[in-house]
């Protein structure tokens, strides 16, 4: 069991360097420069507010290692009662079950939190091989997302759609707002596959066909500042289906980053307006997205996430109709009740991959 000291432990050194910057911000917070100044005081009491769970929870984690040595040392004394002795034994086995419990508690707590987490969401879903057939998965996919983000009661707003005339989708662009958006629904991207007999198929033979999806995090405004020299921005009629609901107006917007040839169409709204502000948050998402990306590929480019790379040529879940099952490749989980999953029950899938992700980056702490 390791010492209430034992500096050489990797986990107790990060924990007394968390409760050293606790205990800094305590005085810095007490300091009368910092209380006058409301900008200041809010910046450290949040990062104060940050750390002090874990914080405390590593007290208790140094009053259980004091508690155990004492019963460690009572155990092994020659001189001791021998009923003491035994008792202190029964101790050391019961601390030693709490000890590795709050050691776990205290690693998670201790993994680096991603900062975009919180962030709300972009969600580009586009139908890939397998025509008309991967439209319409497109359109499942699409109402599968809308119906989870209801659950959680998160706002979804339609920035464009193309649409096939049987029900399908070749492409939608969808905003999702709410709390921990992207920390659930970061995991969906890539390429998604479904395997099912199509209406039109007389021999009954099933076909194989993908959509891919990116979940890209909204960047706010000071993440990218754009520069309206760089936009080259056209206007247009919307598309749509036909019938009274086209708009025949040019109010259908398309935006092109020049710099980089980023192209962003947005034609929900009647409002050239609205859809031109649609359209800028979608490319400054993008353009930010990129741009991570790039630096993380320069950083860690021999390194191969688990998990996998997020990247859209990626294959992460295939959906089996005939089955009735789901199985995501990423972490070998297998579930058989598409039906549930297509109705926005997804909690099961992203809650293990999240445990997952957590268990791998325990192993690196």
């Amino acid at each position: 069991m390791p010492s209430v000291t034992d500096k050489s432990n990797p986990l107790i050194s990060k924990l007394d360097a968390l409760a050293e910057r606790c205990a800094e911000l305590e005085r810095q917070l007490g300091d009368p420069a910092v209380v006058a100044d409301p900008q200041a005081r809010q910046r450290l009491a949040r990062e104060r507010a940050a750390i002090a769970d874990v914080v405390g929870q590593y007290a208790a984690y140094q009053a259980l290692l004091e508690e155990s040595e004492h019963a460690e040392r009572l155990a092994a004394d020659p001189q001791a009662d021998p009923g003491l002795r035994a008792m202190a034994d029964d101790e050391v086995r019961v601390l030693e079950g709490r000890r590795g419990e709050i050691e776990q508690r205290l690693r998670a707590a201790l993994i680096p939190r991603d900062p975009r987490d919180d962030k709300n969401i972009v969600v580009e879903i586009r139908a890939g091989t397998g025509g008309g057939e991967a439209a319409l998965f497109a359109a499942e996919l699409f109402r599968m997302y809308g119906k989870y983000a209801e659950q959680r009661r998160w706002r979804v707003e339609l920035v464009s759609s193309s649409e096939t005339g049987i029900g399908g989708m070749k492409e939608a662009i969808v905003l999702i707002e709410g709390q921990g958006a992207f920390s659930r629904l970061k995991f969906e991207s890539g390429v998604h596959r479904v395997q099912r007999v199509p209406m039109t198929e007389a021999g009954g033979r099933i076909h194989t066909s993908t959509v891919t999806v990116a979940v890209i995090p909204e960047a706010d405004e000071v993440e990218y500042d754009i520069d309206s020299k760089d936009l080259r921005i056209d206007t247009f009629c919307a598309s749509g289906p036909g019938g009274q609901s086209v708009n025949t107006t040019y109010s259908a917007v398309r935006i092109t980053h020049v710099p980089t040839g980023t192209v962003v169409s947005c034609q929900d709204e009647r409002s050239q307006l609205k859809n031109r502000v649609k359209a800028l948050r979608i490319l400054r998402s993008r353009l930010v997205e990129a741009e991570r990306a790039r630096r993380e590929a320069e950083i860690a480019k021999d390194r191969k996430a688990q998990v996998g790379t997020g990247e859209r040529s990626e294959k992460i879940r295939t959906y089996n109709f005939p089955q009735n099952r789901v199985t995501d490749h990423r972490i070998g989980l297998t579930l058989h009740k598409l039906d549930r999953v297509l109705q926005g029950d997804l909690d099961e899938l992203i809650n293990a991959l999240q445990a997952w992700t957590q268990a791998d980056q325990l192993q690196r702490t």
